[in-house]
Formats: C-alpha cells, structure tokens, sequence
C-alpha cells in the first residue's frame, strides 16, 4: 500500500512511518506549519524522512492557523501543567486541524497516485479532540469517498486509533523509531518540559511499557505528581 504520513515530527507520527516504511511502501512525508508555537517538531520530521529516504514537504497554512485563534499551541495562551486527559488541556485544541491537514493530504495523495494517507491519531487523543475520535475517522473516510468519487480511491490508515501511547511507544521500539529524534513538548523549549500534559503522556507511556526514555526533560518526575492528583 503506497501511504502518505501526515508527519508532525511527534512520537506517534515518526512511530507511524517507521511503521508504515516497514510494512508498506512510504511515498513521503507531509507536515503543516500552521502558526504553531512548538514548530521544532517539524525539524524532526524533517530527519525522519532523511533516515527513511523519502520525500518531505512542509506544507504552510499559517494564514489558516492565525484564523484558529484561541489555542495554548497557536496563541500567547499558557500551556497547563499536568496530565494529558485533565479539562484543562482543552485550552490545547485547535479547532478542525486534522480535518483541514487529511483534506490537503489525501489531494496531494490523489494527485500522487498514493493508496492511502495515514495519521497518528490514537486513543489517548479522544478525550480532547473531535477530529482524532474514531466517529470522525469513518465520517472523513465516508467524505473522501465521495469527494474523490471516479478519481482515486484511498484509505484513510489509522492505526493507533484505539491504541494507547504505551502501545504506540511498544510498536515504535518494534520497528526501530528513534524516539530521541522525536519532539513532544507542547512548551517548545531547549529540553522537553516534563510538565505540560503531552510530556506527561510521553513519559507514561514508556514507563506503563517497560521500555527506556531516552527524553531529556527539564522536570522528569512531574508526571508521578500529575499522576497522583489524577487518582485523588
């Protein structure tokens, strides 16, 4: 299956095409700078697509994200500490963003002749946001379908959908993901913060595993903290 990855420079999504190079044919990589205040990320999916040899193309719909105004991850809105499925971490929404990011990637993909167009949406994801639910992934699919009805038929691959980070972390370790030469931090610094709701969740992940996290983090015992107020 020749598969488009929607490629954030994220654990999940570099975990996914390390994923998808070994068990399918990788045609590229696609990122969006939409505005966003951790855009380092994209430097790693930048390396990824290096390591796998295939192409990589940084897509700018940054007049878009000016649009979606009143995100913690597009505007001078502060990030929250602590665990990533706490309501507080809704401030970290950004309103239709993979809805907008899989239009543009499954025209690229028909354009390209791709099967498919995967993305890392997975079940740990469903809490905050709509567009990474599983209702939303058959309503696109269902979408696409139609949008592309006589030109191209192409599968949306998802999946991590209803998997944990932990298994994402576990079928990244399988495939050889680097997961040192993956950015997470919502905060966008020098080092991983440790605090802010996807580190949390980056370093749950390895640990409820078992397997080792290289992550350099700036506070890499908050999240047993987070932990503890989430179970009180």
């Amino acid at each position: 299956m020749k598969t488009l990855v929607v490629c954030s420079g994220g654990l999940d999504s570099i975990s996914l095409a390390h994923k998808v190079a070994a068990e399918h044919e990788l045609a590229g990589l696609l990122s969006f700078d939409y505005g966003q205040r951790h855009s380092k990320e994209l430097d790693f999916a930048g390396l990824c697509a290096e390591r796998l040899n295939v192409p990589h193309r940084i897509i700018d719909i940054r007049e878009i994200g000016r649009g979606l105004s009143g995100s913690a991850l597009t505007d001078n809105v502060e990030v929250p500490d602590g665990h990533y499925a706490e309501d507080m971490m809704k401030v970290t929404v950004v309103p239709n963003r993979n809805a907008i990011m899989l239009a543009i990637a499954f025209g690229f993909a028909a354009a390209r002749k791709s099967e498919a167009v995967a993305t890392a949406v997975h079940g740990g994801d469903h809490f905050i946001y709509p567009d990474c639910r599983p209702a939303f992934i058959d309503a696109f699919q269902m979408m696409q379908d139609r949008a592309l009805e006589g030109y191209a038929n192409i599968r949306l691959y998802t999946p991590y959908v209803n998997l944990t980070k932990a298994d994402i972390v576990e079928d990244g370790a399988r495939h050889g993901t680097p997961f040192a030469q993956t950015w997470s931090c919502y905060k966008g610094g020098q080092r991983h913060c440790g605090r802010c709701g996807t580190c949390v969740e980056r370093r749950e992940a390895f640990h409820l595993c078992g397997h080792p996290d290289p992550t350099d983090y700036e506070d890499a015992d908050f999240w047993l903290d987070a932990l503890r107020r989430r179970s009180v």
